[in-house]
């Protein structure tokens, strides 16, 4: 570009550009060209282009050696940019890129091929494709963590150890049932992974620039062939909808908010003051000055990266409020947020399922945790059940409690005179209520801590990981 700002002699190659007479500036064109973003987008606009080209033939707007002609011409684009070519760097998007490979090999057929659409449907389109295979790809790498939090889970299984509420010890539970509180999450992250799935499924093809497209082409046929679930009711709305990406940013925001949780549980218990959990060497680093340390990094960036999900979030959601209808160049950045908070879950969740895997749990530094004032609660049930009420148990095992921090001996070391001093109907038996395994056999209400509850959980969350039955064949009877 010349030095006061001139323009260049128009390129080429554009899938615009006719009621201008010279090109853009090479500031326009380093603002406006995409093609560093969207060349992933290139196999999923090779299948809608193909398609497309059917339906042309269909439409009567091509003829069938046309269309096969572009068809082969698009496999030939395909295999080209498998086997490693990049786009130049006049190349505007994708669109453009494939655009002109296929005029190389198909001469000026190729130009016939953007009849009736417009790129507004037809990146929404490639974007859909490319974001149903994503809700795939991150579905798997969830039931993948998943499935160590079951294997560690079963090791743990019976391992006592203590449950925290404002980070303060609360009432004993298994080691399963703490690992398993992180499986759930995961489980509802899934189900909206499958929500976005079905809302992204939806073809937005034929519906234009923004008023539908102008030749009798078969969208059924194009949601057929394509494998969409439905298709899109108003072209407007197609063009301009991305509702299914700020779904999806949703959901990564959610597994990014569960990753980061179970890394800052994993992280805690794995200090020396706690010493639950030792990290194995795969997923932990040293330090560059204190030759003891191993530090579990992969579960520290997997908790930073919840922010970068959070921010892409963000950045579009407020990119779509301020938009007027229909399709604008902002919406162009989808793809970048998209991107990246994919790119980032599917790295963050086979670190995390790694890092878990070799994590060891010391299960006599987590029993050695319980004190026998995390067994206060059960003393005020073991009053009750006596007939008192819960107010008044709370007071009298309130009174045990500061008697035993006042003194610094644990409860079940106190005098019995302690215990009647605090209630009349404390009688010799109360040594039980103080026990950590009576405590949690006695919580085996459904998704309780009892060992029946936990082994329930455990079964039931094998059964979540269980592929979808495959449908019967023949000739059924409805």
């Amino acid at each position: 570009m010349a030095a006061d700002g001139g323009r260049a002699p128009m390129k080429a190659h554009k899938l615009w550009g006719g009621r201008f007479g010279a090109a853009p500036t090479a500031a326009f064109d380093a603002l406006n060209n995409s093609i560093g973003v969207d060349f992933r987008l290139w196999p999923y606009d090779i299948r809608l282009s193909k398609a497309w080209a059917m339906a042309l033939w269909g439409a009567n707007v091509l003829t069938l050696d046309e269309s096969k002609l572009l068809e082969r011409g698009l496999d030939a684009v395909a295999a080209r940019l498998d086997s490693g070519e990049l786009p130049l760097a006049s190349d505007e998007d994708v669109h453009t890129l494939i655009d002109r490979l296929l005029h190389e090999e198909t001469g000026d057929v190729a130009s016939k091929l953007h009849t009736g659409r417009s790129r507004n449907d037809q990146v929404a389109t490639a974007t859909r494709l490319w974001t149903m295979d994503a809700c795939q790809h991150l579905d798997s790498a969830l039931r993948g963590l998943e499935q160590v939090m079951i294997d560690q889970a079963t090791t743990i299984e019976t391992a006592l150890m203590p449950s925290y509420t404002h980070m303060q010890r609360a009432i004993p539970v298994f080691g399963a049932h703490w690992l398993l509180s992180h499986f759930w999450p995961l489980e509802r992250d899934r189900a909206r992974l499958k929500a976005t799935h079905r809302s992204a499924a939806v073809l937005p093809l034929g519906s234009g620039a923004v008023a539908g497209c102008a030749y009798p082409i078969s969208r059924v046929l194009l949601q057929g062939t394509l494998g969409f679930d439905a298709m899109s009711t108003n072209s407007i709305d197609a063009v301009s909808d991305r509702d299914f990406i700020a779904e999806l940013l949703f959901a990564a925001t959610m597994i990014g908010t569960h990753l980061s949780r179970l890394a800052e549980d994993l992280i805690i218990y794995g200090s020396s003051e706690f010493g639950f959990v030792q990290f194995g060497e795969g997923y932990t680093s040293g330090s560059s000055m204190m030759p003891q340390k191993r530090n579990p990094d992969a579960l520290e960036l997997a908790r930073g990266s919840a922010a970068r999900m959070l921010g892409d979030l963000v950045s579009l959601l407020a990119t779509l409020k301020g938009l007027p209808t229909s399709y604008n160049k902002d919406l162009q950045d989808d793809k970048r947020t998209l991107f990246d908070a994919t790119d980032t879950l599917l790295l963050v969740l086979p670190a995390v399922a790694g890092a878990l895997a070799e994590c060891t749990f010391r299960k006599e530094r987590m029993k050695a945790a319980l004190s026998s004032t995390m067994m206060a609660t059960d003393l005020a049930d073991y009053l009750v059940r006596k007939g008192v009420t819960f107010r008044d148990a709370h007071g009298a095992v309130g009174r045990l409690v500061r008697e035993s921090e006042a003194s610094g001996v644990e409860m079940q070391l106190l005098p019995f005179s302690s215990f009647t001093a605090a209630h009349a109907l404390f009688s010799d038996d109360v040594s039980d209520a103080l026990s950590p395994e009576q405590s949690v056999m006695q919580r085996e209400v459904e998704g309780a801590t009892g060992p029946v509850a936990v082994g329930a959980q455990l079964d039931a969350a094998r059964i979540a990981l269980l592929p979808p039955p495959t449908p019967r064949s023949g000739n059924a009877v409805v």
